[in-house]
C-alpha cells in the first residue's frame, strides 16, 4: 500500500515552521505539496501589487463619479430654484403668471398698480 500522508495541513496550520521544516525533510508527499503552496504563495506575492492597483483605481473611479453626481445635481437643483419658470412648469404643469398668483394685471399681464 501506498498510503499518502495528510499530516502536512495540521502541522501547517497548528505547529511551528521548525516542525513543519522537520516534517517535510522527512516525507516527500508533504514536501511536494509544500513545494506547490510556496509556487502558489509566489504567484500571488506577485500578483498582488497589479491587484492592489486595481482596487485603488477603483476607489478612485467610484469618488468622481460621487463628485460628478454632485456638481451636477447642485448645479441643477441650483438652476431650477433660481428659475420660477422651470419650477413652475415641473411643480404645475405650466409657468404661472401674475394674474395666476392673484394679483391684479391690466390687458397686457402686467402688474396694475392704482
Amino acid at each position: 500500500m501506498n498510503d499518502k500522508c495528510s499530516k502536512y495541513e495540521t502541522i501547517f496550520t497548528f505547529r511551528s515552521d521548525e516542525e513543519l521544516k522537520d516534517h517535510i525533510k522527512s516525507c516527500p508527499d508533504c514536501e511536494e505539496i509544500h513545494s506547490k503552496m510556496e509556487k502558489v504563495s509566489k504567484l500571488i506575492q506577485e500578483v498582488k501589487p497589479f491587484y492592489m492597483k486595481k482596487q485603488k483605481n477603483t476607489l478612485k473611479f467610484r469618488a468622481a463619479c460621487v463628485l460628478l453626481f454632485l456638481i451636477v445635481g447642485g448645479s441643477t437643483i441650483g438652476l431650477i430654484s433660481t428659475n420660477t419658470d422651470i419650477s413652475d412648469t415641473i411643480m404645475y404643469g405650466t409657468t404661472l403668471s401674475a394674474e395666476d398668483l392673484g394679483f391684479p394685471v391690466d390687458s397686457y399681464g402686467l402688474i396694475s398698480v392704482e
